[in-house]
């Protein structure tokens, strides 16, 4: 049976100040009138059952996951005691999903992209899962053909061709610098890798044990205890000893059979305030709205409030970020990435952690 396991942790820097260590950009309406980790269990909902839904998170999180998600049963809620990247999530997700269905597939994503259509993101799961039927120890993931020389993701270099979608994985590629990033879109044979995969869960938990086997030793010892009175204990004296790795270089880069489905959906993965400019609808100045505003000579802007009642009014500002919450504004330049990832690091060491 099919399961979808949504890896919902994070820290909360890249959309602050309206997402905090405790409500991530998962848990936030960027775009659309439902959250993104709602948007993620209703792309699946119509095809996975409520009970076949599992979401990994943390327990700063974990609340809210629950209350914005009612229709999962609170089991499957996972809670991680610490983060050790998505080799360790993966992997008790799997042992999880194993003890309810020995035969269970796993559907792995991101809680904080956004996907569209659902319909052709379905087709091109069940894709997936078709291949893996023919080829049970296959481990499958998505490929996004790159729109741009993008340096902020890492590349999949497809190999052996199985159909017009499908191939066999050549290579994994670091996020590279602007001139290799051109090179890869000009070669036209390198796909983003977006973080989605398919495979059967008894099969990733035997590539851990072959790649990583010390936390595959502490993943059985979990196993043991899934169920039990001492599952609590067990978790929190094994997760934190897990090696801190990705599944890409714990497994994928390893293993031999890797397959890449070109994705026939449209992806975004939201990384940062910019992304909204993709999303949402642009004015005739290049501004991007969602608060109230008027602005004179205001060109090129993200203008956000949490609060409809707060005014935001600017003059002279081009290619500027503003998001007003009721604790904290922001005002950055779009052309820094990385400003906001620095202004939360000095918050922290001015003592303003409250404010995160």
């Amino acid at each position: 049976m099919l399961h979808a396991v949504i890896m919902a942790g994070g820290s909360g820097t890249r959309f602050w100040p309206q997402s905090r260590h405790s409500l991530p950009k998962q848990l936030l309406k960027l775009a659309g009138k439902r959250t993104m980790i709602q948007q993620a269990v209703d792309r699946t909902s119509p095809w996975v059952a409520d009970d076949c839904t599992w979401i990994v998170t943390n327990a700063a999180q974990a609340a809210e996951t629950k209350a914005q998600l009612p229709e999962v049963p609170a089991g499957n809620v996972l809670i991680e005691p610490c983060g050790r990247n998505t080799a360790p999530c993966i992997g008790l997700a799997a042992i999880q999903l194993l003890a309810r269905d020995p035969d269970a597939t796993m559907l792995v994503m991101p809680a904080d992209h956004v996907i569209q259509p659902n319909d052709v993101f379905r087709q091109a799961v069940e894709r997936a899962v078709s291949l893996i039927e023919q080829q049970p120890d296959t481990l499958v993931l998505f490929g996004v053909r790159p729109t741009n020389a993008a340096t902020g993701f890492g590349y999949i270099e497809r190999g052996e061709a199985l159909d017009e979608s499908a191939f066999r994985v050549e290579s994994f590629r670091e996020k590279p610098d602007s001139d290799t990033a051109e090179q890869y879109v000009e070669a036209g044979r390198f796909y983003w890798n977006c973080g989605i995969f398919v495979w059967r869960a008894e099969q990733i938990l035997s590539a851990l044990e072959q790649f990583e086997p010390e936390m595959h030793a502490r993943l059985s010892k979990l196993r043991d205890a899934v169920g039990t009175t001492n599952w609590e204990a067990a978790l929190a004296e094994e997760f934190p000893a897990m090696n801190s790795i990705s599944i890409d270089y714990a497994v994928l880069e390893r293993a031999a059979d890797v397959f890449v489905i070109e994705a026939p959906f449209d992806w975004d993965d939201v990384g940062s305030w910019p992304a909204l400019e993709r999303l949402l609808d642009v004015d005739g100045d290049g501004n991007t709205i969602d608060a109230p505003f008027v602005g004179v000579d205001t060109r090129g802007c993200i203008v956000r409030s949490t609060d409809d009642n707060h005014l935001i009014a600017t003059a002279g500002m081009e290619d500027c970020i503003v998001v007003h919450t009721p604790d904290a504004t922001l005002v950055a330049r779009k052309s820094d990435p990385d400003a906001v990832r620095k202004l939360v690091k000095l918050c922290e060491e001015k003592g303003y952690g409250r404010f995160l």
